[in-house]
């Protein structure tokens, strides 16, 4: 997504519409970024980013309160007179009378909430961020497996939905299935299902299922960061498939390089057992713990004997 909608930020921040402009409903914010506009409260407006979110605390509001009304009047003159998106205003501190006026004569939207001014903050970068980020839509499967994000790749009709399925039994969450979106956020890449097929899992010959309705609210989940990617191929005979744990292969989704393990399908193997065995593996890793180091050991102790 390029841009978020001040409505969808009116919404999930649950704020309250002071005034609404009459161009509210196409209003669109480009960046993640948001101001506090105390310099331009105090006459400073070089370099102001007007295109941003603006946000008044309780400093800016009482600081406006000091000034002479002719001063105040004709800073908040000029502050509305940017094409600013939106003002919020925190702590659920009243609007003050001049600020309404002109906002009313620029057509500009002023909204208010009573959350503290830095949580605010805090909240309306993290949304913007996700929002924002950088985005791409893949064909697999996300779940959640040990706590581990996991993405299940593979050509269609290899298993992926019926490997989930079986994760899902086994107390695992489904994230998305046939399509996830992919967004990166601060230098890590994070699953997300499609609104239309949220909680939804097609299985072929049964149709499409409602995981949530059949094991619960607690085997789906909404997003997930991604740590390991599992690409479900063929057994091929005329290849080598890693035996040790040698191979540190890496996926690269986003510029972001993610462990890769590929698993060979072929009649008898379970797979579900094998992913969940590489969740496991992959967190043994970031304990510090890798069993082929110990085999390492092991083996060496033996030639040495």
């Amino acid at each position: 997504m390029m841009y978020v909608r001040i409505e969808d930020l009116e919404k999930y921040l649950k704020l309250k519409v002071v005034y609404a402009s009459t161009n509210i409903h196409s209003i669109k914010v480009y960046t993640p970024e948001v101001v506090r506009p105390g310099l331009q409260m105090a006459g400073y407006f070089d370099w102001f980013s007007h295109e941003r979110i603006q946000v008044l605390g309780k400093t800016e509001m009482y600081y406006i309160k000091t000034l002479e009304q002719s001063v105040k009047e004709e800073r908040l003159d000029k502050f509305f007179s940017f094409d600013i998106p939106v003002v919020i205003v925190a702590n659920d501190i009243d609007i003050d009378e001049d600020m309404l006026k002109y906002a009313q004569k620029y057509d500009r939207t002023i909204m208010r909430t009573k959350q503290k001014t830095m949580k605010l903050v805090n909240d309306t970068i993290n949304y913007l961020e996700e929002q924002l980020a950088p985005e791409i839509t893949v064909h697999g499967v996300c779940a959640e497996v040990f706590g581990i994000g996991v993405l299940i790749r593979g050509k269609s009709g290899i298993g992926k939905s019926e490997t989930a399925l079986e994760l899902v039994k086994r107390g695992h969450r489904l994230i998305a299935d046939d399509a996830v979106i992919i967004r990166k956020i601060d230098n890590r890449i994070k699953g997300y299902c499609p609104e239309l097929t949220q909680h939804l899992l097609e299985i072929r010959g049964i149709g499409i299922l409602d995981i949530k309705h059949l094991y619960g609210v607690g085997s789906i989940k909404i997003d997930q960061f991604i740590n390991l990617v599992i690409d479900l191929e063929e057994w091929d005979e005329n290849k080598e498939y890693d035996r040790l744990g040698l191979d540190d292969a890496k996926a690269e989704i986003l510029d972001i390089r993610i462990p890769l393990v590929t698993i060979p399908v072929r009649p008898g193997r379970n797979i579900a057992t094998v992913v969940e065995v590489a969740a496991k593996n992959y967190r043994q890793k970031l304990l510090g713990y890798n069993t082929l180091d110990l085999y390492n050991r092991r083996f060496f102790n033996v030639i040495e004997d």
